[in-house]
């Protein structure tokens, strides 16, 4: 219960600092402990209760016109993400998501220049991979991420951005996760008493937020997080 709990305020804290980075932290941590049975549906309500909550703060960057086409291919994907980790062996699942998470973590560390797309179209690939991965993993942030690079957000509307599509996506896959049957006890369990330390996490960082030098804890959640992939991807080998 404990490293559960210790977990959600880390995660909490860093979604609330830099508008990311929960799942990322949560999903591989929770699936070493609980197995990926329990965390995909954990992390689900863990990240919408945050990105709630960060939605009202960032409210005023949301722009609608740029999440549609990644929110409507999203929706698309999210179900076959779902269907898949059903279908997939969870050792091969977590070497995926061991992989996605070393592969996007060097990318955003050594902040690699991607050209910039201008095209509306580009929207539809990224919001569906971003689907996929968010109904098998809960971590629709990289393929996100990558496109708010690619299309030159500024770091408010990207944190604004964010929580809208993240908003919206969560809660497609919490809808599929209960049609699935996926909200057992031992699930709701675990999330209620995650609940307490997530809460107290989301509001430090939002407190923390004003002292902390965000590429300086940017660089250490990075750091951290290829870490957590090679421990995933080694631990199955």
């Amino acid at each position: 219960m404990l490293f559960v709990m210790v977990i959600a305020f880390f995660a909490a804290v860093t979604q609330s600092l830099t508008g990311f980075g929960l799942a990322l932290i949560a999903m591989p941590l929770l699936t070493q402990a609980l197995g990926v049975e329990i965390a995909a549906p954990m992390v689900a309500l863990m990240t919408i209760s945050t990105q709630i909550t960060l939605l009202v703060r960032y409210r005023a960057e949301l722009n609608f016109r740029t999440l549609w086409r990644l929110s409507a291919t999203s929706l698309i994907g999210v179900p076959l993400g779902v269907y898949g980790l059903q279908r997939v062996d969870e050792q091969i699942g977590l070497l995926i998501l061991g992989a996605i998470i070393i592969g996007y973590s060097i990318y955003a560390l050594f902040n690699f220049e991607l050209p910039e797309v201008d095209g509306p179209y580009w929207a539809y690939g990224f919001g569906f991979a971003a689907g996929l991965l968010s109904g098998a993993f809960n971590t629709p942030g990289p393929s996100v991420v990558i496109y708010g690079n690619c299309r030159r957000w500024e770091p408010k509307e990207f944190k604004g951005n964010l929580q809208g599509f993240f908003l919206l996506n969560s809660s497609m896959v919490i809808f599929i996760h209960l049609l699935s049957r996926h909200y057992t006890a031992d699930v709701l369990r675990h999330f209620l008493q995650a609940a307490p330390a997530m809460a107290l996490g989301l509001f430090a960082g939002i407190y923390l937020d004003r002292y902390i030098n965000p590429a300086t804890f940017r660089i250490l959640v990075l750091g951290l997080l290829i870490l957590v992939g090679l421990n995933l991807v080694i631990s199955q080998l």
